[in-house]
């Protein structure tokens, strides 16, 4: 499985407008610069992030983007699947999947099971506030 720059900017993003913003609207060229990260491609994430109600943005003078909610109230896991649609190492386990013909005899699938069960309760564990206090990733 590999995050891409979609999650992984989402993320940055969360991060940023917790640590800066508080109830005040950042604006996001300023996210955008503070992070290195394109302002184009932001321009894509955000509308992801806004109509899913992470964050809130605001037009005009004064405005910009802040969280809509605390930042322990965030779950690495919920951004990622939302920016990633989901976390599954295989695709007869991804949402939705057809019913594998195969899933009656096949040997790996209890491992996938799991290792996808682990994944999501690691990165359910894991909250925007817990990035803002991490050293480094030491999470």
């Amino acid at each position: 499985m590999m995050i891409s720059t979609r999650g992984r900017y989402a993320l940055r993003v969360l991060i940023d407008l917790a640590e800066q913003g508080g109830e005040n609207y950042i604006p996001m060229k300023d996210v955008a610069e503070r992070q290195a990260l394109p302002l184009k491609y932001l321009e894509r994430i955000l509308p992801v992030l806004t109509k899913n109600k992470l964050i809130i943005g605001l037009h005009g003078k004064g405005g910009g983007y802040r969280l809509s909610r605390a930042p322990h109230e965030y779950t690495v896991g919920e951004i990622l699947r939302l920016t990633e649609g989901n976390l599954a190492p295989v695709s007869c386990l991804e949402r939705e999947a057809a019913p594998c013909a195969r899933a009656a005899e096949c040997r790996t699938l209890q491992m996938w099971k799991k290792f996808y069960t682990m994944t999501n309760e690691y990165f359910d564990g894991i909250t925007i506030a817990d990035l803002m206090q991490s050293e480094r990733g030491n999470i």
